[in-house]
């Protein structure tokens, strides 16, 4: 067992996102509930977190990332997605859950980490 030099956070969707994902069916017909959605949390490692405080901060820094990969993992077009994305979106679509300290238990592979696409990437093609 490795202790890592990373602290993680942990967001599951509310129900206003809940809301906006269904928004994007016009027919209705394939509706999504909270329960639906929140079966898994999305985890995202972070800077070793000391405090509450130290996670607000790291929160004002990156809500946009966290935001904008929930909603891409929903919506692909940009233009569907909420017209305002600044923190008080981020706030009402998304709790969050810190674990300040993270294990990796896998003592057989190593812990590899691989570079996802910046939003800007995804071309003007949505």
């Amino acid at each position: 067992m490795k202790m890592l030099n990373r602290s993680a956070i942990s967001v599951r969707l509310t129900q206003p996102f809940v809301d906006w994902i269904n928004s994007l069916d016009a027919s209705g017909e394939e509706q999504v509930s909270l329960e639906d959605v929140n079966q898994e949390a999305t985890t995202y490692l972070v800077p070793e977190l000391e405090d509450e405080d130290s996670l607000e901060t790291l929160l004002d820094e990156r809500y946009l990332d966290i935001l904008e990969n929930e909603l891409l993992s929903w919506e692909e077009d940009t233009r569907l997605w909420p017209d305002q994305l600044d923190r008080a979106l981020f706030d009402a679509f998304i709790e969050v859950e810190p674990s300040f300290m993270v294990f990796d238990l896998d003592d057989q592979a190593p812990l590899l980490a691989q570079v996802v696409d910046e939003i800007e990437d995804l071309g003007d093609d949505n």
